[in-house]
């Protein structure tokens, strides 16, 4: 039923457009925005529409019998004609771009369509050509065309490696210092820098999609085993682009990209370590000074007060006693006291103290390897492996780095100086940091004679050493390890069971 109506709609539009009057087809072609011409077979112009007047110029009188050739400019190619005519002579239609010239002599590009005219026999009577003005979208394409060449010959030609990554963190386009970056490295960067800015901000993911906003640069390093470290400085920019599909013709929307800019900052932040380092060993080693100083004024206060205390020993013994001429005796030894006794508190303020430090926010593996460059020389001197065993997302502590440091610098020392005196083929340090709910430990084991267990506790007390006096050690550096977890909140310890060496924890807490 439904295909019968359908038959007989189509009948009846088929006899109205065969009714249709030629008045309709003539005006039809008169007012069509399209400039039309029909030309004999010979090319000479036998009628022209006024929108063909107004693209070239000419009036319709003016055109009548002229041959089409007089809109062709020279700068077209003879192949292009050559082609035109060679399709026409096989009754098959052309399309194509022709630069032509206007009346006034002005230039134009025609985007040109000619078909030929066939009668009942299939001979060519007349050609029919339509043709629009494309000039100014020609212009424009290559304008749009021109201005992304420049933009990507200047992002070329930046330093700064520069990426554009859709939502799914796949690249789009990149430029050539980015590029030269993926072959030295042999791998694409890309992956691994944004695991390590998710890492370290995880507030620029939304569903790990890093396309959320823009973000100002942040300084983040190449996770990877690179020597030197790989440091960038990484900025991040949202880029929308509308969509041109048609169905976003009236409902706007758009796809989101992110530009990633990458410069080096690897030489800069490794010039920043080596200020770092500079500065901590100047620290370390006025803390060093001043340690010296105090470990020899305490010595010697030390040594004073063991005469001094027999002395008020004496003293008291005579004063019992009361013989004669006790008097004299006890006199001369009360001098000798008040100028012993003077002598030490002279001694005691002359003590240099601490220096003063607030608590910051410290990496320990940071700090760590700071205090393992500063004794590299010595390391390699003393044939000295290294195994460092850092946890890689260590917490950081509240902490005053450099006493930490001096802590930390302390022990390797005393590692250091235990494995030199073992006289030892094998001399291996290993260092290790782990986190644990309310602490950070960190490790240090050597390989050298060790601790016997009866020492163990009496190594941390002033002036208790088990070297030999000849090294000219006080005592006091375990003492001062000591003070300064202690001032920490912290817990220093020897580990009993360890017995191939030595092995000093030290665990520090959060807050």
């Amino acid at each position: 039923m439904c295909e019968s109506k359908d038959l007989s709609t189509a009948l009846s539009f088929k006899a109205a457009f065969e009714q249709l009057p030629p008045e309709v087809f003539r005006l039809a072609v008169e007012q069509a925005a399209v400039a039309i011409s029909i030309t004999d077979t010979r090319a000479r112009i036998v009628y022209s529409n006024p929108s063909f007047s107004r693209v070239t110029g000419y009036s319709q009188q003016e055109l009548l019998g002229k041959n089409q050739s007089i809109l062709s400019y020279k700068v077209t190619p003879k192949i292009v004609y050559e082609s035109l005519w060679g399709q026409l002579q096989r009754k098959q239609p052309w399309s194509g771009l022709l630069v032509n010239r206007r009346k006034d002599g002005s230039r134009y590009l025609a985007d040109l369509t000619i078909t030929p005219v066939l009668n009942a026999q299939g001979e060519t009577t007349h050609y029919l050509g339509m043709q629009r003005d494309v000039t100014e979208m020609h212009q424009l394409e290559h304008q749009v065309v021109n201005q992304q060449a420049l933009i990507e010959r200047a992002l070329d030609s930046t330093q700064a490696a520069m990426v554009m990554v859709q939502a799914d963190l796949q690249p789009v386009m990149s430029n050539r210092s980015y590029k030269e970056l993926e072959k030295n490295l042999g791998y694409p960067p890309l992956p691994e820098l944004c695991v390590a800015l998710k890492a370290q901000w995880p507030d620029l993911f939304q569903d790990d999609v890093l396309l959320n906003r823009s973000f100002a640069p942040l300084e983040v390093r190449l996770s990877g085993h690179h020597d030197p470290e790989l440091w960038f400085s990484c900025s991040g920019e949202v880029i929308e682009e509308k969509d041109t599909s048609a169905d976003a013709f009236y409902q706007k929307s758009f796809t989101r990209y992110l530009l990633l800019t990458l410069q080096d900052i690897s030489h800069l932040k490794q010039q920043q370590k080596q200020l770092q380092l500079t500065s901590l060993q100047a620290l370390l080693s006025e803390q060093e000074r001043l340690q010296s100083v105090r470990e020899t004024l305490s010595g010697a206060i030390y040594q004073l007060e063991r005469p001094l205390n027999l002395i008020n020993a004496a003293a008291r013994l005579v004063s019992r006693r009361e013989q004669p001429g006790s008097e004299e005796l006890l006199s001369l030894l009360g001098e000798v006291q008040a100028a012993g006794q003077e002598t030490v508190n002279q001694l005691t303020r002359c003590l240099p103290g601490d220096i003063r430090e607030e608590n910051q926010v410290v990496n320990l593996n940071q700090l760590l390897q700071s205090s393992l460059s500063l004794l590299t020389p010595r390391l390699l001197a003393a044939g000295v492996t290294v195994d460092w065993q850092p946890e890689s997302d260590l917490p950081r502590i509240q902490a005053k780095p450099t006493s930490l440091a001096t802590l930390f610098k302390q022990l390797l020392d005393n590692a250091l100086d235990a494995m030199q005196a073992s006289r030892s083929d094998q001399r291996e340090l290993q260092i290790t940091t782990r986190s644990y709910k309310e602490f950070v430990e960190v490790t240090l084991q050597d390989s050298g004679p060790g601790i016997p267990p009866s020492d163990q506790l009496r190594v941390f007390e002033p002036f208790f050493t088990t070297r030999q006096q000849s090294d000219k050690h006080l005592g006091m550096g375990l003492t001062l390890a000591q003070e300064i977890v202690n001032s920490h909140q912290g817990l220093l310890e020897v580990d009993p069971e360890f017995t191939s060496g030595c092995r000093i924890k030290v665990q520090l807490p959060y807050v």
